[in-house]
């Protein structure tokens, strides 16, 4: 019986998964011999299959196709496939292949989420991944994978009444055993039986002759793992028998791994949550199993945030006994809400309503169905609505449902006239009303009181940021140009970036043209503009000499150094009839392995480079963000001027909405319309790849057209304790001219950070921030702050093509694009946080003058004493320090955070000393727009800042001349003091002792008072004597 109208049940799928197997480039040698003898073993969901063995090659080539049958399509998002590669120790030779594991090569996990479809599968090199941290492993492995899917068969059916005999069955159980398993085809399956019992037989053997301790652990892992996908096995096998006769309707497995998918958390607000058992847990299961335990999901949904009730009211269609050609609608009244459906013939809507239940004002629901009727006597223009019945129900007597339930059925209901008149014969509705939740399926798609309706740009959505790439045109040299004897340049242009070349002047000869050997980097975004332009042109008067396009569809990719791209001649055309200008030599090349930077240093949140965002790393946890809801938000629309003058001004209006962006996924909630203290009760899931990463939250005030900024927060994830929950606010505080700090409202967000591998998670403190392409060609600071602007620019134009689109104005707050201008209050803040980063320094060299004064006679003591027992002890230096390190820390430790940074801080962030001039500054934009006086003074202020630095940076520049001066005879005197002085202080050192000299030395530096001059020192004025170029500074 179809539920909720008659909906169709969607027809079986048949899925398949096929992996190639191409090759491996760089294997460890295992042999003894400087080589290995390597085969691959894929697994996926209980399958298993085997590539042959490449005898003494540690860049195998297998090129073999290797088939899986995915059992349940809805849930392969949620399955892993596993590739193992081992060294066969018996292989003699041959590609055969032996019958027995051998070494450990290294492995390669990859999520079903990211399996492309078929035609559209490419080769991708997956680095080799350890088992234990003990595996020596390196080289990587090349994959092809990609899914079909295929209308299944389904089973014919049986005689009228008759069920399937026993000899049937029977003969079909012979049937698929005589049938070949696997994608060969070759090898029945009791052959098969009889191999995996040898090779269990051979892996006992190896194991219990093997004295290799890494060895006999990875081989105790292997078999505990063949025991634990045999089961899986044997219940695929009982699944390909019954498949036939369940094809035409789903299993009760498959109909909530469908409901489960994870996939729905890229699209949607999260639904599911990861089970807890086990995912922060150290220990080599959890950490061995970290991507299983990333993609399993229970039901408990929105356990972050407060269930909200909602009554929602879903009306399908009527039906009427006047017949004819009427436009019909419904209309649903509970107390003060009024809402009605779109007109549609034959009374067909299927809308959803949803009321927060917390402002209705009334017990009754009314449920009304009304038709447009001409008048008869009047223009055919004219028309009037009359009113078919109504429907009522009281409010105590609606049905709660909650998420797993399937949905309510709805029902028909006759229409009554008021009055106690009953309605027409005939006059009927079809509706559901029901208590829900915003968990609920049909709360995102519905009609909703507290957001305005079904207004699109109030709707919760998520976002993905388009998969950005370096396009790098290297400009190699000029040929057959017609004013090869001018100052000329290379201009690239991609949509509105546009980078030029260095001037250069083409050398003597007839067709010799200019060398550059320069590469200009553009920021691409997919899909990708149609062409890059190339033009030659004079660096006088700008006139181009030529120009040629590069197609991108075509441009070589390549996600490291270890591969150049290959250089092309390039014909320019010239506006000319002629159409022939000469040619030039240039690479041009899709750079994948940097990480194209479009947030700000300090608050990235994804660091991986662009071509392996799609690798097969699992997640090392997953981030759970509950937005519940602000307090005390200020008005941001200024309110409409009242109509009678004697009444009051109102207070204006808020319509807020929270963005959420972390790594490539922007979320977005839904506007809570005309409220101070909304509440969303929204919750979303991300992927962890790296700890060391940040999370930004603001919230706007919808503009429907340009949004408002109202505040910000940050949140670190390394500073969140794992599979911990924090609930707590934050202060919503924005900078505004005139005003300066002001506090905009309070933000209440609930946060989870899950660990699913605590290995992997220790793993990352010790891995590079940025990919390895940022190291071996990095880019200079000028170029990065360059290519990031840009890349905020693609981001914004791609996000604002949405629907409903995020604006660019939302986007470059998020990103943080005018970090870079220039600011007194960010320039003090800056200044005061490296005073305090120094503050130990000062401190200490505070205790030691202290010392050295004899402030504390008991204190200095005690120095003299530890000094000496260090000189006639230095081995016990380095364990002491380190000792005292160690009980530091710990003592800090009752002195924690108790949580992530509570917001932005104004004290930090010299809100207040700066003036209001200063903010305002700040805060203008570029070009300015301020009067010229006072950009005048501003710039007089400016002017007298740079000079201290400026003061400052000499200073510092005179000391180190001075040094150089020492050995520099610019003062003939001081350099031949100072030498004498090196030669007597080298027979010193060689006749004394040097604890004595030390000892000494220490002794004399902390002499009592007495003993000491007030006057600086000899070495301190003969220092300070020397020379520097400041006297040669014009």
């Amino acid at each position: 019986m179809a539920v909720g109208g008659g909906e169709a049940a969607a027809a079986p799928v048949s899925r398949k998964l096929t992996v190639e197997v191409c090759n491996a480039r760089n294997l460890m040698p295992k042999d003894g011999q400087g080589t290995a003898s390597s085969y691959a073993i894929v697994d996926f969901d209980g399958q298993r299959r085997r590539t042959k063995t490449r005898p003494r090659d540690l860049n195998p080539q297998w090129d073999e196709r290797l088939e899986f049958l995915v059992l349940e399509p809805g849930a392969m998002a949620s399955e892993t496939l596993e590739v193992n590669v081992y060294h066969d120790d018996k292989n003699k030779g041959g590609g055969g292949g032996g019958q027995r594991r051998g070494t450990f090569l290294g492995r390669v996990r990859i999520s079903g989420s990211v399996f492309p479809k078929a035609g559209a599968e490419s080769l991708v090199y997956y680095p080799l991944e350890k088992r234990s941290v003990f595996s020596q492993i390196k080289g990587e492995i090349g994959l092809k994978i990609c899914y079909e899917d295929e209308p299944a068969k389904a089973a014919e059916p049986p005689a009228a009444g008759a069920a399937a005999s026993p000899a049937d069955e029977k003969s079909e159980e012979e049937e698929k055993k005589k049938k070949p398993e696997g994608n060969d085809g070759k090898e029945p399956e009791g052959k098969q039986a009889e191999v995996k019992k040898q090779e269990t037989r051979s892996e006992e053997e190896k194991k219990k002759t093997s004295s290799d301790p890494e060895e006999k652990k990875e081989k105790a892992e292997e078999a505990d793992k063949e025991k634990v996908q045999s089961k899986p096995q044997a219940a695929a096998k009982v699944e390909e028998k019954v498949a036939a006769a369940v094809a035409a309707e789903p299993s009760p497995k498959e109909k909530k791994q469908l409901q489960l998918d994870p996939t729905l958390a890229v699209s949607s607000p999260a639904k599911f949550n990861p089970s807890r058992g086990g995912g922060g847990g150290g220990g080599g299961t959890a950490a061995a199993k970290g991507g299983e335990l990333g993609r399993s999901v229970t039901a408990t949904s929105y356990d972050l945030v407060d269930r909200v009730p909602y009554l929602f009211v879903r009306l399908l269609r009527a039906k009427h006994s006047a017949g004819g050609d009427r436009q019909l609608y419904g209309k649903v009244s509970i107390g003060t809400h009024s809402v009605r459906t779109r007109p549609a013939a034959e009374g067909e809507w299927d809308q959803v309503f949803a009321f927060h239940k917390g402002s209705l004002n009334s017990t009754a629901l009314d449920v009304s169905v009304w038709a447009d009727k001409k008048k008869d006597d009047a223009a055919a223009s004219e028309t009037t609505t009359a009113c078919l019945g109504v429907v009522s129900f009281d409010l105590h007597e609606i049905p709660k449902r909650a998420p797993p339930d399937s949905p309510l059925a709805p029902q028909w209901y006759s229409l009554e006239l008021g009055g106690g008149h009953g309605g027409a014969a005939g006059n009927d509705v079809m509706l559901a009303a029901w208590i829900g939740t915003q968990a609920d399926e049909a709360f995102r798609e519905a009609w909703q009181s507290d957001s305005g309706g079904c207004l699109a740009h109030t709707r919760s959505k998520a976002y993905l940021s388009p998969k950005l790439w370096y396009l790098r045109l290297t400009v190699i040299q000029a040929q057959d140009l017609r004013d090869h004897r001018k100052e000329l340049y290379v201009k690239g242009q991609l949509g509105t970036q546009v980078f030029r070349t260095a001037k250069m002047l083409s050398s003597s000869g007839s067709s010799a043209g200019p060398s550059w050997h320069e590469d200009l980097l553009f920021v691409a975004a997919e899909p990708f503009e149609p062409f890059l332009l190339v033009a030659v042109e004079e660096a006088a008067s700008g006139q181009p000499v030529g120009q040629a396009k590069v197609h991108l569809s075509g441009v070589h990719r390549r996600s490291d150094d270890r591969s150049e791209p290959p250089s092309q001649w390039l014909n320019l055309a010239a506006g000319d009839p002629s159409g022939y200008a000469g040619r030039i030599h240039v690479k041009v090349c899709l750079e994948g392995g940097y990480h194209v930077l479009d947030e700000a240093a300090h608050a990235t949140s994804d660091v991986r480079a662009t071509a392996s965002k799609q690798s097969s790393r699992p997640p090392l946890g997953m981030l759970e963000v509950g937005v519940r809801g602000a307090a005390n938000l200020l008005p941001i629309k200024k309110p409409p001027p009242p109509k009678d003058a004697a009444a009051g001004a109102a207070c204006g209006s808020t319509d807020a909405f929270v963005v959420l962006k972390y790594g490539q996924k922007w979320v977005r909630t839904r506007t809570i319309t005309d409220q101070f203290n909304p509440r969303w009760s929204e919750q979303y899931v991300w992927d962890v790849f790296d700890p060391c990463t940040v999370l930004t939250v603001a919230v706007f005030d919808n503009g429907n057209g340009k949004d408002t900024p109202i505040g910000k927060v940050r949140i670190r994830l390394s500073t969140l304790d794992a599979n911990q929950v924090y609930v707590r606010t934050y202060p919503l505080t924005a900078v505004l001219p005139g005003v300066g700090a002001k506090k905009m409202g309070e933000l209440e967000l609930a946060i989870r950070f899950t660990c699913f591998s605590w290995v992997g998670l220790i793993q990352a403190y010790g891995t590079p921030m940025l990919p390895r392409m940022h190291y071996v060609r990095p880019l200079g600071p000028a170029q990065q702050d360059l290519l990031r602007h840009a890349a905020v620019r693609a981001v914004a134009t791609r996000l604002a093509r949405s629907e409903p689109p995020l604006g660019a104005e939302v986007v470059h707050y998020m990103l943080d694009d005018g970090a870079q201008a220039w600011s007194m209050r960010r320039s003090k803040a800056n200044w005061l946080r490296i005073v305090a980063c120094l503050s130990w320094a000062a401190t200490a060299a505070r205790w030691l003058y202290a010392v050295r004064m004899w402030s504390h006679p008991t204190t200095t003591v005690l120095v003299h004493l530890l000094m000496a027992a260090v000189v006639l002890c230095p081995g016990l230096l380095l364990p002491t320090a380190l000792v005292y390190l160690f009980l530091y820390v710990l003592w800090r430790y009752r002195r924690r955070p108790a949580g992530p940074a509570a917001g932005a801080d104004p004290r930090l962030s010299c809100i207040d000393a700066v003036g209001a001039d200063e903010l305002d500054e700040e805060l203008d934009g570029m070009p300015t727009g301020r009067p010229e006086q006072q950009v005048r003074a501003r710039y007089d202020r400016l002017r007298t800042l740079a000079g201290r630095a400026q003061a400052l940076l000499g200073d510092v520049a005179a000391q180190g001349e001075r040094v150089e001066a020492l050995v520099g005879w610019r003062d003939p005197r001081a350099t031949a003091l100072f030498a004498g002085a090196c030669l007597l202080a080298a027979v010193v050192f060689y006749a004394v002792p040097f604890r004595v000299l030390v000892l000494t030395g220490g002794c004399y530096y902390l002499r009592h008072p007495r003993f000491r001059d007030e006057l600086p020192s000899p070495a301190i004025t003969f220092f300070r004597r020397l020379p520097s170029l400041s006297d040669q500074i014009l």
